[in-house]
């Protein structure tokens, strides 16, 4: 195989610009120190929160820019999730992955959206589906430059398994 293992780290959601570059800057250095390649990930928008007044991130305009700018100063190629369609043209501007969320690993609309970009999609795959069905989710890239993450197997409500 001569790919090499690329780790993908970051915070979960963008909380604030002065977090999320201190953040890539420490990724950065340790990514450079241990000489393995690192995507940054960021969320500018957490969509699937369970409380409807939970903390989301910058939004779309802002959180671009703050990627971008994390680019600039370190460096790092980019991931970030989209939630729908619209988001993937603007997303694809600045990142270089676009990341489909498990909630939503089943959404063809937002899936071919996200591959007809161009841009690498991952896929994370959704607790609540049978991995062996993520081949179907796959086949909706239309063969494009396609990732899948494992996300666990839910085995009651709340309890996540890795096998």
């Amino acid at each position: 195989m001569s790919d090499p293992l690329v780790f993908v780290a970051g915070p979960c959601v963008i909380e604030d610009e002065a977090t999320t570059f201190e953040c890539a800057e420490a990724l950065a250095a340790l990514a450079l120190e241990m000489g393995v390649p690192l995507i940054f990930k960021a969320s500018f928008d957490k969509a699937n929160r369970s409380r409807g007044s939970a903390f989301r991130g910058p939004g779309l305009v802002e959180g671009l820019r703050i990627l971008a700018e994390v680019r600039a100063r370190f460096g790092l190629p980019l991931l970030t999730d989209v939630h729908c369609v619209e988001q993937c043209g603007p997303a694809a501007e600045v990142v270089d992955v676009l990341q489909v969320p498990a909630f939503l690993c089943r959404q063809t609309d937002l899936i071919v959206a996200a591959a007809a970009t161009g841009k690498p999609v991952n896929l994370k795959r959704g607790q609540f589906l049978d991995p062996r069905q993520m081949a179907l989710v796959v086949e909706k890239t239309g063969g494009r430059n396609c990732w899948v993450t494992e996300r666990g197997t839910a085995f009651g409500h709340g309890d996540l398994v890795f096998d």
